[in-house]
């Protein structure tokens, strides 16, 4: 998930689950004490599993890898499966960043589904790993891996999908389309813009599932019993915004109050003391209204206490000591990189930071740009936006992150009855991914977007982008089994 990252479960809800724990126990135990058996499922299973290995081994960081590679594995695995060489496309703008964009048809009754993930990944170094990165690892009940959450698991269940219904001769009311694309992380090219712009007609369709709805699941957890389905219907956007403050500079041995870190330093305490204005849309009132009738004393008054008008100032206030919660409420700006100085025996010339925002829908990156500039109160500093390939200009765009997708009852009502039969009694809660993905691509398409995954992750145990990423081997096969079964029923005729 985009340069990006965020979780979810702050307030998750508690019903009793043993029976859904004792079903992921067992699971757990089957798949790490033998191959998967030779049912539909357990082929599915064992093909996931294989692909996912195989993206895990390929290095698709920006840095250091090529995304091609792994889009130009995956286009074989689907002609060699029988797909026709006009339905699956491999194309993007330079050689190490072309994406794979893979057609099922079915009757064409009604319009298709554009499922999206990406196949990049953020760097990782071997030193700071207790296993290899680029190597998917069992081990305690776990897949290691760069990816393994984020995303080359939900990708090798997508594939996986199509490939089984393909070879079921699947002969469902919409075509899929699966697009696996580049520079989500990070990097010059993102894919699905790319494709927007270039290849339209290669990816329209009534709607999109971002497997990265949640850096790569949906499905909240604790001690691996799922508690919640989240739905994301919207997002924030991404900026990433550069703080200067220059200086004469001068010999160490004479200090003077104007030191470049210094009045960096300062400013950067303004932002992190400064909260931005409290604000819900439809999907977070919603969320906050379904998540207090599932949690309980001060949490579930507050809950309700907020989605009313005007909101009680002193229950915004307690939910956002939660990171998770205030993210929902607010914009959000933090310091994420600092440098200054050029010599230890010399007053600083510079002094640069990196602030990265995440911003509510409806606002835009230069009206963020332009808090920040009054929140510093220091004319002395600048304040440039940084784009994702990494250019620095004077002003951001104009672009605001959208409003959110409405809930289609086609997308809507197969994914309540698909979790229900899996996970019974688990609630689908509709919410606002805090982070942000490949969604605001589509959605600036005029395409719906919903992230949609069945991989659950423990709410403390989420290491997209971190050391020693994993997903747990159990919930990577039931992911894997929800997804063939959900799209079964989205496409039924």
């Amino acid at each position: 998930m985009a340069r990006r990252g965020g979780i979810l479960g702050a307030a998750a809800a508690r019903p009793a689950c043993l029976p859904i724990l004792a079903t992921l126990l067992l699971a757990s135990a089957a798949h790490a004490a033998s191959p998967p058996a030779k049912t539909a499922q357990g082929r599915s299973d064992a093909l996931a599993h294989e692909i996912f290995r195989q993206l895990i081994g390929i290095d698709t960081s920006d840095a250091t890898g090529n995304v091609t590679t792994a889009a130009e594995a995956l286009a074989q695995r689907f002609l060699a499966a029988g797909f026709p060489a006009d339905d699956v496309v491999v194309a993007g703008p330079q050689d190490r960043k072309k994406n794979v964009v893979v057609r099922l048809r079915g009757t064409g009754s009604r319009r298709p589904v554009l499922l999206i993930g990406h196949l990049d990944v953020v760097a990782a170094r071997r030193e700071d790993w207790s296993t290899d990165p680029f190597q998917l690892i069992e081990k305690e009940g776990y897949f290691y891996g760069r990816g393994a959450l984020d995303m080359k698991s939900g990708d090798a269940i997508m594939a996986a999908a199509l490939l089984r219904l393909r070879e079921e001769a699947y002969r469902g009311s919409r075509d899929l389309i699966l697009a696996l694309t580049a520079d989500e992380e990070a990097g010059c090219c993102n894919g699905v813009e790319w494709l927007v712009r270039n290849r339209r007609a290669l990816i329209d369709a009534e709607f999109v599932l971002n497997h990265d709805g949640v850096v790569g699941y949906s499905i909240t957890s604790e001690r691996g019993v799922p508690r919640q389905f989240a739905l994301s219907a919207t997002e924030k956007m991404y900026a990433d915004y550069q703080l200067t403050a220059t200086n004469r500079g001068g010999h160490s041995s004479l200090p003077r109050p104007d030191n470049a870190i210094y009045q960096l330093a300062a400013a950067l305490l303004n932002i992190g003391r400064y909260s931005f204005p409290f604000e819900l849309n439809d999907i977070t009132r919603g969320y906050f209204q379904r998540m207090a009738a599932l949690s309980q004393g001060q949490t579930a008054a507050d809950m309700l206490a907020i989605t009313r008008t005007p909101p009680e100032a002193e229950a915004i206030a307690r939910l956002s000591r939660d990171p998770e919660l205030n993210s929902m409420m607010h914009t959000t700006c933090v310091a994420t990189r600092l440098e200054g100085g050029h010599s230890n025996n010399a007053l600083p010339q510079r002094a640069q930071a990196i602030v990265n925002c995440r911003i509510l829908p409806g606002h835009s990156k230069e009206e963020v740009r332009g808090e920040l500039v009054r929140v510093l109160s220091d004319p002395a500093i600048t304040v440039r936006y940084v784009a994702d390939d990494g250019n620095v200009s004077d002003t951001a765009p104009a672009q605001r992150a959208l409003p959110p997708s409405p809930l289609l009852p086609a997308m809507l009502e197969p994914l309540e009855r698909t979790v229900n039969a899996m996970w019974p009694g688990l609630p689908v809660v509709p919410f606002m991914n805090p982070s942000a993905t490949d969604g605001i691509a589509t959605r600036a398409a005029g395409l719906p977007t919903y992230g949609v995954a069945g991989i659950a992750v423990d709410r403390d145990d989420v290491r997209a982008h971190g050391r020693d990423e994993r997903v747990r081997v159990a919930s990577f096969y039931q992911g894997n089994e929800f997804f063939y079964r959900y799209l079964s029923a989205l496409t039924a005729p």
